[in-house]
């Protein structure tokens, strides 16, 4: 059955696999910072509300979006810890929040983390913390959410296609495709897990 799919990130390297792939069986509306159909910042409330009301009722809603501190423990502030808190925790809570009153029945909702929150790398502790509260948050919300609807969210490894400009940060790592990785947000919308981690490792 055809689908109706709010994809948020759509831009980022990751973002362009989901919806090529998603694409290829259902209707996807992307959006993004810098999406001129649907601009969206996920720190902002009413933007978030802005772009759901916009986009009328969905079926699946996914954030391949999130940004996080990355620096050594000794010099990290916790105003520079707060970053991730607020853009990629915040930022998808606050999607999934709001979004859950925009799904139609048995609906769906796909967050993103990463291998790091099991697999800590240095300069990492921000990222590590913000993937799991995002995991643990996931495993939670889906006992509580109403009329048939499910919340689960995908962890790849490092992406191939990001090598060049983060392969220093994880040595030693088996790098993924972003289109290997988008399978997993598939069997997240299609299929009927719920408050599961879909590794790509």
């Amino acid at each position: 059955m055809k689908k109706k799919i709010l994809l948020v990130g759509a831009s980022g390297t990751l973002g362009k696999a989901v919806a090529a792939h998603l694409r290829q069986r259902h209707e996807v509306i992307t959006a993004s910072r810098s999406d001129a159909a649907h601009p969206v910042d996920l720190g902002d409330e009413q933007s978030v509300s802005a772009l759901l009301q916009a986009v009328g009722p969905l079926d699946a809603i996914v954030s391949t979006t999130g940004n996080v501190h990355f620096g050594p423990l000794t010099q990290m502030t916790a105003a520079q810890f707060n970053q991730g808190l607020q853009d990629k925790l915040l930022g998808q809570v606050r999607l999934a929040l709001l979004g859950q009153h925009h799904l139609n029945e048995g609906g769906s909702i796909t967050l993103t983390t990463g291998i790091l929150t099991e697999q800590p790398i240095a300069q990492g502790a921000n990222a590590t913390a913000v993937n799991a509260a995002v995991e643990g948050f996931v495993r939670a919300a889906a006992l509580e959410l109403p009329r048939g609807l499910r919340i689960n969210v995908v962890s790849p490894s490092v992406l191939v296609e990001a090598l060049d400009a983060y392969g220093d940060f994880f040595p030693g790592f088996e790098p993924v495709s972003a289109a290997r990785a988008a399978l997993a947000y598939q069997r997240s919308i299609d299929g009927i897990a719920n408050g599961q981690v879909f590794k790509v490792w």
